[in-house]
């Protein structure tokens, strides 16, 4: 089973970092990180969406919806961010996903004089809604100006969907800190090994 450092969570928006539990896309093989009902519920908690304590479903039926919603979000976000519609079938899973929930109302107090937000209502009791404010905020991403800043990371090995929400919309990598100085590194161990190897005038 996994545990709570198994997943990144640098997606910028929980239908991305949903997405994100599918590693190394590019292989004909990739990484599953959903391996067992227990690792969804594992992952719906800690991204805040389910409550602590609920009970692993023993059943295949959540795990496979899961995995299919996730699929149906990416596929859906990259057509969208690249400028093309998202297939018709997967507008229609994503709209019964997000129907499977009321929307989580926002709660307000007084503080200093001024109303502010404190939050949402209440954690889910249930895998099934909590991958349906999974969808609820995918279906909010694609009809945002937002969606036109998401990007695959540019790291030779990674792709991982993320949200660019930098000045210049100009981020390359899902993080500075892993892909970005991993890849500055590489390039600059290359460009070493080439001027070593060039004879001197």
């Amino acid at each position: 089973m996994a545990t709570d450092d198994t997943w990144i969570w640098d997606g910028g928006r929980v239908c991305l970092d949903f997405t994100n539990t599918l590693r190394r896309r590019w292989r004909a093989m990739p990484e599953e990180t959903l391996r067992n009902s227990g690792d969804l519920v594992l992952w719906l908690q800690e991204a805040s969406l389910l409550a602590p304590g609920t009970p692993d479903p023993a059943y295949a039926a959540v795990l496979a919806s899961g995995r299919r919603l996730r699929e149906t979000i990416d596929r859906a976000v990259l057509a969208v961010a690249d400028g093309r519609l998202p297939a018709s079938i997967d507008v229609t899973l994503l709209n019964r996903s997000a129907a499977e929930a009321p929307q989580p109302a926002l709660q307000i107090a007084i503080k200093d004089g001024h109303l502010e937000p404190t939050g949402t209502t209440s954690l889910a009791t249930d895998p099934t809604v909590a991958l349906a404010r999974v969808a609820q905020d995918a279906v909010e991403l694609l009809l945002s100006t937002e969606i036109r800043r998401v990007r695959v990371c540019g790291a030779d090995q990674c792709a991982l969907r993320f949200l660019d929400r930098s000045p210049a919309h100009n981020r390359r990598w899902c993080s500075m800190s892993r892909c970005g100085n991993r890849t500055k590194v590489r390039l600059h161990q290359a460009r070493a090994r080439r001027s070593e190897r060039t004879p001197a005038d």
